[in-house]
């Protein structure tokens, strides 16, 4: 009969991402990652077989959080739509900003280091991005039916240009760009989007004057999950 095992399994990966976070894939040693466990390499290899295998479980949790936490993000009712992206966008560059260790995000280190030679980071990686412009896409068809973006443009095409900037401001974020540059480059995505004439959320997220005190406010910026 199996011995019931002794330690905290999400512990356990979250220290293991932690490690892999910080110092990347292939400087990761199993003596390294024994060490900021506390098992023992035998009960490593025998709860998660190897170095890869352990990476994929920690990496596939990461992706699922991201995605739930953009999700959650997004979510909601159409006349806020616009607004739950702008404070995204913004959201987004205030959390690169804030990331004075420049470790960046475990998705894009992971899918950068391992991605053309493991076909299983690949696939999840992309699967993930793919969720990703889901959740921009169906945000943006809500803002355009409310009247805030151009019913006439193409919501997937709209939804892959902020995806690009939001990776883009996090590279840039990991290579030292400064905070307000950052935030110009948030706002000026957020400039660029095409308004319907009949807009009546400004971009910065604010009700308009003309809207009357019945109308729902867009949400404040709030901390996302990395994207």
């Amino acid at each position: 009969m199996a011995r019931p095992r002794e330690f905290d399994e999400d512990e356990v990966l979250r220290a293991a991402s932690e490690l892999f976070w910080s110092a990347g894939y292939a400087a990761t040693t199993m003596d390294a990652m024994a060490a900021a466990t506390g098992l023992g390499k035998g009960s490593l290899y025998g709860a998660f077989g190897d170095k890869r295998r352990l990476f994929h479980r920690v990496f596939d949790a990461y992706c699922a959080d991201i995605v739930n936490g953009v999700s959650r993000q997004l979510e909601g009712p159409d006349d806020e739509a616009f607004g739950r992206l702008c404070a995204h966008v913004r959201a987004v560059a205030a959390s690169t900003a804030a990331d004075t260790a420049r470790r960046g995000c475990l998705l894009a280190k992971g899918t950068a280091e391992l991605s053309e030679h493991d076909a299983d980071v690949a696939a999840r990686s992309r699967q993930t991005f793919q969720i990703l412009q889901e959740a921009l896409t169906v945000d943006i068809q809500a803002a355009q039916r409310h009247g805030d973006i151009d019913p006439a443009a193409d919501p997937r095409r709209l939804a892959d240009l902020v995806l690009a900037v939001l990776r883009g401001i996090e590279a840039l974020g990991k290579a030292g760009t400064d905070q307000e540059a950052l935030r110009a480059i948030a706002e000026t995505a957020l400039s660029v989007l095409p308004r319907s004439p009949d807009a009546t959320t400004p971009a910065n997220g604010q009700e308009s004057p003309l809207i009357g005190p019945g109308s729902s406010r867009a949400p404040s910026p709030h901390p996302p999950s990395s994207l």
